[in-house]
């Protein structure tokens, strides 16, 4: 393999640097020779901090936390954009491909909310004497009082929560996970908020069995519950990594083969394909999660589209993976 060194090409969000460091050494692990540089660029949607993404009437371009960096591919600007794959639109720039998706992590999502010991005093922008202020560990979905109020930037969480609990009220967050975790803590009026738990481990936050979190910079007095898919479907590619590259790349395919997780390319495959035949991107409010068995790959979906909760499931074999993802949208349309 030559010398010279591959560019790549991420965000500059603390998890986007995460995720390319984490490709980085596993091609230093796979080529102990290869150099690698990371080219950090902000994309549009890390500069619209303001932007509500759960707005389904608002006009959000697509590709929101992709684009600039397919910019710098299609220009020979770097070699490999390593995207949180949910991000990353089914549709992608003639020229451009989805050459690998190393191992996933996990797909669940997690609670995050205020410990019941964690007082009124220590809550700085507390709003309201009658807020509520913390809960017991282990909490779940049901165990919140009727109103409680949850923040969410996300479609498909804010369906799958009206659809359990139509009594709750919702508001918007945005921010990095970091940021999230320290507006949970300070914000007395809200509840509780999500976030996937691949982001979460891939940042060195862990949930320990007591429901409390460690890890740098965690906010006093915060717990989490996982929830279990089936409370909630993850969004489409929740949890994997893709790595984008040129389709002429010869030299870049090659360095990315050994990194390339045939599991869990074939289920985000079929996962890619059931959004692309929903006709939606990463805010669609749609959830779907596909998994292998032996020689089969089961995918189960869900649809809130026109208020409506629709779900589906199929099985069949792997080499079918982009079919099935066909097949559970057109049930589901």
């Amino acid at each position: 393999m030559p010398d010279k060194p591959i560019v790549i090409a991420t965000r500059g969000s603390a998890l986007a640097l995460a995720q390319a460091n984490l490709v980085a050494d596993a091609c230093r692990a796979a080529w102990p020779q290869l150099r690698c540089e990371l080219k950090i660029i902000k994309t549009t949607g890390d500069k619209m901090q303001t932007a509500s993404l759960a707005n389904q009437g608002a006009a959000l371009p697509k590709g929101l936390f992709t684009k600039e960096l397919e910019v710098a591919l299609l220009n020979g600007e770097a070699d490999l954009a390593v995207h949180s794959l949910k991000d990353l639109p089914t549709e992608l720039p003639e020229g451009l491909m989805l050459a690998a998706t190393p191992p996933r992590e996990d797909v669940r999502d997690v609670l995050i909310y205020r410990a019941a010991s964690f007082g009124e005093s220590q809550i700085p922008n507390l709003k309201s004497q009658t807020a509520l202020c913390g809960f017991k560990p282990r909490t779940k979905l049901k165990d919140f009082p009727n109103g409680a109020t949850f923040a969410t930037s996300s479609t498909r969480r804010k369906m799958s929560l009206l659809a359990a609990r139509p009594d709750l009220n919702l508001v918007e967050i945005r921010g990095n996970v970091a940021t999230r975790l320290q507006k949970i803590s300070e914000h007395g009026e809200w509840d509780a908020t999500m976030l996937a738990l691949a982001g979460m481990t891939r940042l060195h936050f862990k949930i320990n069995t007591d429901g409390t979190i460690s890890g740098d910079g965690v906010p006093a007095g915060l717990l989490a519950t996982v929830l279990s898919l089936d409370e909630m479907l993850p969004c489409v590619g929740q949890g994997a990594i893709g790595l984008e590259t040129r389709v002429d790349d010869g030299r870049i395919a090659t360095i990315l083969a050994p990194l390339n997780h045939a599991e869990t390319f074939f289920a985000v495959t079929a996962e890619r394909a059931f959004l692309r035949g929903m006709g939606g991107g990463c805010q669609s409010p749609v959830g779907a999660y596909a998994e292998i068995s032996g020689d089969n790959i089961f995918l189960k979906a869900i649809s809130f589209r026109d208020e409506t909760v629709k779900r589906g499931e199929g099985r069949r074999l792997v080499t079918e993976a982009l079919e099935l993802g066909e097949q559970i949208a057109a049930e589901l349309k």
